[in-house]
Order: C-alpha cells, then sequence, then structure tokens
C-alpha cells in the first residue's frame, strides 16, 4: 500500500452476470482524511463498500486497507475497522444494549470487562445514553440509524466506512452525527462516507470522490474542486451607485446585493472605495459541489440529492 493511504485499489471491478456494477475503480484514501463517496442511487457506492470489506468479492482488481490486502486479511483488518452497509442491521428482538453487547462479544480486540464502558461510551456518543429495554423493532428508524453508528464506534475503529449513515435521522440527528465524525477524525480516525446527498458531503468531508455508472469520475479535494466563478456577490448601502460604477459587469442585483463579474476581488473592492461607495461584503463565489459533480455525471443519473430523502 502506497505510504499515507488507508484504502489503495487497483482496477477494482465486480460483474453481476452482464452488469458492470464497479468497473475499473482505482481508490485511494489518505490516512486521517474526511473521505465523501457521493453518486446517485445505483451507480456502484454500496458495491464499493462491500469489496472494501470483504463482504463481496471483486470480479477482477485488488483492495488494500490499512497496508493489508483484502479479504486475504480481513480477519487482522475488520477489527480496526467500523462499518455501517446498507442501512441498521439489529436483533428486532433485542433491546439496543442486548444488540451491542453482542456485537461487541462477536468481536474481537477488546477486553470482556471493559465491555459495559465501551457500550455506554458508544450509546452516549450517538445520544442513545437514555434508552430502555425496548425491543428495537420498537426504535424509530432514527433511532436505529443511531444504533448502527454506535455499532460502529466500539472498538474505537482507525477507519469509519459509513454507507448513508445519516438515513432517517432529523436535521438536528444530522448535525449531531456530523460534529461527532468531525471530533473522532480529529483525533485521528479517518471516516470515508458515502452518501448521495451533497450537503452532508460537502459540510463534513476534505476530500471527495464521484461515482458515475460503476466509474470512479473525479477525486480531489473539495477546496480544489470549489474554484473561483470569476463572479463576486457583494453587499452595499448604496447599490444603484455599485451598478452605475459597474454598469458592464453587473450580472444580478437584488436588494443591497449586486452579483458582478470580476476575476480580482481585491482591484474591485479598490475601485469602489476610491469612488466613495460603501461595501459591507464582498465575497467571491465559487462552484457549487452541485455544480462539480452535475459535470461529470450523466444527465440521466438516479437521484443526487441536496437534502435528506
Amino acid at each position: 500500500m502506497t505510504t499515507g493511504l488507508v484504502i489503495s485499489t487497483a482496477g477494482l471491478t465486480k460483474r453481476f452476470g452482464h452488469v458492470t456494477a464497479v468497473n475499473a475503480v482505482d481508490l485511494h484514501v489518505p490516512a486521517g482524511s474526511r473521505f465523501g463517496l457521493l453518486g446517485p442511487n445505483g451507480s456502484g457506492k454500496t458495491t464499493l463498500v462491500r469489496m472494501l470489506l470483504g463482504l463481496v468479492h471483486p470480479t477482477s482488481g485488488s483492495v488494500e486497507m490499512l497496508g493489508r490486502a483484502m479479504p486475504r486479511h480481513s480477519a487482522s483488518v475488520l477489527p480496526r475497522v467500523g462499518a455501517i452497509v446498507e442501512g441498521p442491521a439489529a436483533w428486532p428482538h433485542l433491546s439496543g444494549r442486548a444488540n451491542l453487547r453482542l456485537l461487541d462479544a462477536a468481536g474481537s480486540g477488546g477486553r470482556r470487562r471493559d465491555r459495559r464502558a465501551r457500550i455506554e461510551d458508544a450509546l452516549q456518543r450517538v445520544g442513545l445514553g437514555g434508552i430502555d429495554r425496548r425491543p428495537v423493532r420498537a426504535y424509530s428508524l432514527g433511532m436505529r440509524q443511531r444504533l448502527a453508528i454506535a455499532a460502529a464506534l466500539l472498538r474505537g475503529p482507525e477507519l469509519l466506512l459509513l454507507d448513508e449513515p445519516t438515513n432517517g435521522l432529523d436535521p438536528r440527528g444530522i448535525g449531531e452525527v456530523r460534529d461527532l465524525l468531525i471530533a473522532l477524525n480529529e483525533r485521528g480516525t479517518t471516516v470515508v462516507l458515502s452518501s448521495h446527498l451533497l450537503t452532508e458531503v460537502e459540510a463534513l468531508c476534505t476530500r471527495i470522490g464521484v461515482m458515475d455508472a460503476g466509474r470512479l469520475v473525479l477525486t480531489d479535494d473539495l477546496e480544489t474542486l470549489r474554484t473561483p466563478t470569476g463572479q463576486v456577490l457583494l453587499r452595499s448601502p448604496h447599490p444603484a451607485a455599485v451598478v452605475g460604477l459597474l454598469d458592464g459587469q453587473v450580472l444580478e442585483r437584488s436588494g443591497d446585493t449586486v452579483v458582478v463579474r470580476e476575476d480580482d476581488p481585491a482591484a474591485l473592492n479598490a475601485r469602489l472605495v476610491a469612488a466613495g461607495i460603501a461595501v459591507t461584503e464582498l465575497t467571491p463565489l465559487r462552484r457549487s459541489l452541485e455544480q462539480v459533480v452535475l459535470a461529470v455525471t450523466g444527465a440521466g443519473s438516479d437521484r443526487m440529492d441536496r437534502r435528506g430523502r
């Protein structure tokens, strides 16, 4: 594995009969990053994650995770990985704590005498510290999703692989999970988030991979992708004066807000100051992640949402 990578794939491909779900993917995830794997429903994201975890064997290509070949070394790698794949799974007739006790006992690497403390810590982290003995079948989808995240955190993983982890959560819950993942990442955990939700990936991740029709069509740092558009948004108590000065550059005006065509925001500000026009805000506009994704994915792709489902 290349130094500094927690995930590295080469030509990773999975075919189901005549359907190619994942097509020759070369994926590289740096250690310590918050990596967002974006793509519309059906783009191959979940199949890719399942191959990373050894749940599905590739048709061709290779996977290395945490420096070891997968699935050959899954017994030593998976205890260092927390994962959610295809939604929360649980024994529905048992309570949340009972589920976590069974999952913890089935794992390896943790001491039995610390089990209760690990479980309580994981539940507190995801906002389920006050759950009672109700069976999981009585939980809301949001509660089951939180329980799945708690299960992924039980072993203090070096790597988190999460497939749609905020599905079923309300806006407050989404924000809490995001804050939790950022805090874990700041303490050294690499986070890989697979999602079709642009806003969640944009709010959480520092590096982005985009899948379309089984291919990884783009990988780059979010800040690099969000390049300047050559437009500047400015606000002024004298918008008419701004329009008069910059008439040929004005693209739109709404109230005290004016959007102008300008590649050099500093020069624009100096020109306004020299003309005696007060400015309360001057912000260079950048491409949104939505614009980036739409530029590299097929127009017919199914559902890439800015909001939760």
